[in-house]
């Protein structure tokens, strides 16, 4: 079966689907994006996806492109005629087709909206979903705050990361402070066994499996700082695992090479996999 998108109003295969090339995401990157988990038919922390999306789009002075309700419908219906019951759903928004020009355009244009999925499997199993990563320069723009769809630094992050044999390129500043990975919000267990993560600021993308996570830990009474750690912090760290709508909680066991702890999964990290998954798996609030 042909996959189906949703490209400015209408249902297409996907590959029939296209878009302008004057549109602004492609000539500019500008536009924003969110992605959706999807598991058993439900979406996974909706509500903090499209609110972020919304957040997105306000920063960036961007008009949304559909009522909210119209927005889940569409969802609902790209994931339908594709039959996908556990995967991802994606969501594009830019500022339109107009003729190349910097500033924005002077007359009212349609943003432009694309919305596609596919299949992905939630892991099960902890052990066989710990990974590695290393640490890179963080070289991104100033207000990674906003979902962007300008991720050439995440991408060669990503790439280099790739290249080294791991799964995510931890980023760190000019200070020495970690920030954030390439694609995901990064979490230690410290030297003294304190579970932190960094305070949200606009050099942080507001992640929504964080922000999940969180809450679930404030339920549990699971104790926690959002507080800034150091790379050499990260280096000795017991513990280390990322956080995303893809990555969900995943370890990372290795970095530049080397252990972190003693290079297996931690039991802070084993125990959040586990609260996480409760929650992808059953929690009533996030049905579809």
């Amino acid at each position: 079966m042909s996959r189906v998108a949703y490209v400015n109003g209408r249902y297409l295969p996907q590959r029939e689907a296209a878009v302008n090339v004057e549109d602004r995401g492609y000539q500019f990157g500008d536009g924003v994006y969110e992605v959706v988990h999807i598991y058993d038919g439900r979406f996974i922390d909706e509500d903090r996806h499209l609110a972020r999306l919304e957040r997105s789009l306000k920063e960036i002075r961007l008009t949304q492109p559909m009522g909210l309700g119209s927005l889940r419908r569409v969802l609902r219906e790209v994931v339908a005629r594709n039959r996908v019951r556990e995967g991802l759903v994606y969501i594009q928004v830019t500022r339109g087709v107009a003729r190349r020009d910097h500033p924005f355009p002077t007359k009212p244009i349609p943003p432009a909206i694309v919305v596609t999925t596919r299949r992905v499997p939630f892991p099960k199993d902890v052990a066989r979903w710990q990974a590695a990563a290393i640490t890179t320069p963080d070289l991104r723009w100033a207000r990674c705050d906003i979902k962007s769809v300008g991720l050439l630094p995440n991408v060669l992050a990503r790439q280099a990361a790739r290249e080294q044999g791991a799964y995510e390129a931890i980023l760190v500043n000019a200070e020495g402070m970690v920030t954030e990975g390439a694609a995901t919000s990064v979490w230690i267990v410290d030297q003294i066994g304190v579970l932190r993560t960094r305070h949200l600021d606009h050099v942080i993308l507001p992640g929504c499996t964080r922000g999940s996570l969180i809450a679930l830990m404030q339920e549990a009474g699971v104790p926690f700082e959002e507080r800034a750690f150091s790379a050499e912090e990260l280096r000795a760290a017991r513990e280390t695992f990322v956080t995303s709508a893809t990555s969900y909680v995943r370890p990372i066991v290795r970095l530049d090479g080397k252990p972190i702890g003693d290079g297996e999964v931690g039991p802070i990290t084993r125990r959040l996999f586990e609260l996480f998954a409760r929650h992808v798996q059953g929690d009533l609030r996030n049905a579809a």
